[in-house]
């Protein structure tokens, strides 16, 4: 392991360590604020997991070479001096040692420049540790009722996954983003990878989803063999649907929208037998929410 602030090899010349870790086999956990991150589920799920954990900042990737500042600002922040200073906008990178397994984590925002370049510092430090699998959270906005069960779709390339975990197999063809290119890159250096993706109603799509949150943490750590960190998040998830039922209020309009969208989600969780994950939602229906959302991404 290098020393604090050291420049190591090619592969981390990005990272900036901030501690030393003694990791047995990890699991990497990522996800990134940004268009793939409707309702700040995912960003919320990760969060919730180096929070509740007590997870130990682990290293930094350099955000200067990845990140447009002019879209993704940094921050002036002032101390109890009133010296200020600024926050730049920085994937940081967690570590944690749990019952069943060791995790690391990777939060931050979505690159917008070098991809390759930044996945290869992701791709180091899996390397530097051993890393036996990567699964990456997502969430986004789909026609799907606040008042159901989230939909939630897993897909990997690697069989024993799918197996494993009753995934499906990726047949996405189209525009990615960075969670894309990040499998890529795992699996090309023989990395087995899966991707878990929350549908989160398009009606509220203003307010954060910790309803969403919850159904990703628990899904992966049912995936990673450990305890869930699930009851902040279930206190907040209930306040989540008390919250969207008061913006729809007396909107004729929208509680029958609300209506159709319940029976869609009824029929299809009656009409299909081999669900995961109590996934209320047709998972093909799910994949082509997934699929289009993708494509309708202006590629610039």
């Amino acid at each position: 392991m290098p020393h604090t602030g050291s420049v190591v090899a090619v592969g981390t010349e990005h990272v900036r360590w901030l501690a030393e870790a003694s990791l047995n086999r990890p699991v990497l956990v990522a996800a990134f604020t940004g268009w793939n991150d409707a309702g700040d589920a995912a960003s919320s799920a990760l969060r919730t997991m180096i929070e509740s954990w007590g997870a130990k900042a682990l290293a930094e990737i350099d955000p200067e070479p990845f990140t447009d500042f002019a879209t993704v600002r940094p921050s002036v922040r002032l101390d109890g001096d009133h010296h200020r200073s600024i926050v730049w906008p920085t994937v940081g990178v967690w570590s944690v040692s749990l019952p069943g397994t060791d995790v690391i984590l990777v939060l931050g925002p979505e690159p917008a420049l070098r991809w390759r370049l930044f996945c290869e510092q992701i791709g180091g430090i899996a390397d530097r540790f051993g890393v036996t699998m990567a699964i990456s959270l997502g969430a986004l906005l789909a026609d799907v009722p606040h008042s159901r069960p989230v939909p939630l779709i897993g897909t990997a390339t690697d069989d024993q996954l799918i197996e494993r975990f009753e995934l499906r197999r990726s047949q996405y063809e189209g525009p990615t983003g960075i969670v894309g290119v990040l499998h890529d890159h795992l699996n090309r250096t023989g990395m087995a990878t899966a991707s878990l993706w929350a549908a989160v109603p398009g009606y509220a799509s203003q307010i954060p989803s910790p309803k969403a949150a919850l159904a990703l943490v628990e899904r992966a750590c049912s995936m990673i063999g450990t305890p869930a960190p699930l009851a902040q998040l279930a206190v907040e998830a209930s306040e989540y649907d008390a919250r969207v039922a008061a913006m729809i209020g007396d909107d004729d309009d929208m509680i029958e929208y609300l209506s159709r969208l319940e029976q869609l989600s009824d029929d299809g969780s009656d009409d299909d037998d081999d669900m995961t994950n109590d996934t209320p939602l047709d998972p093909d229906a799910l994949v082509e929410e997934v699929e289009q959302f993708l494509r309708d991404r202006d590629p610039e």
